[in-house]
């Protein structure tokens, strides 16, 4: 079973790939963690991955493509994965379609959490960090004890600059130009299919399982 996760940044996609991956029991495969994982190990694909990163610029997506191939080969992958962040664009997804298909292989699911823009903003503009102990909380749905104060460790909370309404809306306004178009090339495949994200997580899960199967 090889799964896509298509969705705005913040729609929840992350949490539901994982949850699916612990369901089905297959990887969770997140493209930044593959280029972490090579560059660590000092493998000759996260080598020539690290030479465009380090320069500040995009890895070419026949090298992300080549990489990713690197990890799907993996015995652990054998029942399947579930790829995150991958592909971002459609020259992203018809290289990746081009080389599952030379070694005979295809996606089976493209599932798109959807979730509209205003309820992303307000979801992500509302959360608050602490910045002494990593703890996290969300104005209405996971508020701290005190207004702006952490539970843990009692220092401030901030909102992140990721988490700005302005900073929100610029990433979603590169996601409708760059990413939504996946949605009808998915479309067209036969492969997609849409859950509605604005439910709880695991409503969203029970939705996805629907579609999957036990």
């Amino acid at each position: 079973m090889k799964i896509i996760m298509l969705g705005a940044p913040g729609a929840g996609k992350g949490t539901q790939a994982k949850m699916i991956a612990d369901k089905y029991g297959v990887p969770h495969i997140s493209t930044g963690d593959i280029f972490r994982a090579n560059i660590k190990n000092g493998t000759e694909l996260g080598m020539e991955a690290k030479k465009y990163m380090d320069q500040g610029l995009l890895v070419p997506d026949e090298l992300t493509v080549k990489i990713l191939l690197d990890r799907v080969a993996k015995d652990d992958c054998e029942k399947g994965y579930v790829l995150d962040g991958f592909p971002r664009t459609i020259p992203q997804a018809e290289v990746l379609e081009e080389a599952l298909a030379n070694i005979g292989d295809k996606i089976d699911f493209a599932i798109d959490v959807d979730v509209p823009d205003e309820n992303i903003v307000r979801r992500m503009s509302g959360r608050r960090a602490c910045l002494s102990c990593g703890a996290t909380y969300h104005i209405e749905h996971v508020p701290p004890k005190a207004e702006g104060i952490c539970d843990r460790c009692g220092k401030e909370l901030v909102l992140r600059d990721d988490d700005k309404a302005e900073t929100v809306k610029n990433r979603l306004n590169v996601y409708h130009e760059q990413t939504q178009p996946l949605i009808d090339f998915y479309e067209k495949k036969g492969v997609l299919k849409s859950v509605d994200g604005t439910v709880d997580m695991q409503d969203v899960f029970v939705a996805i399982v629907s579609i999957l199967g036990e």
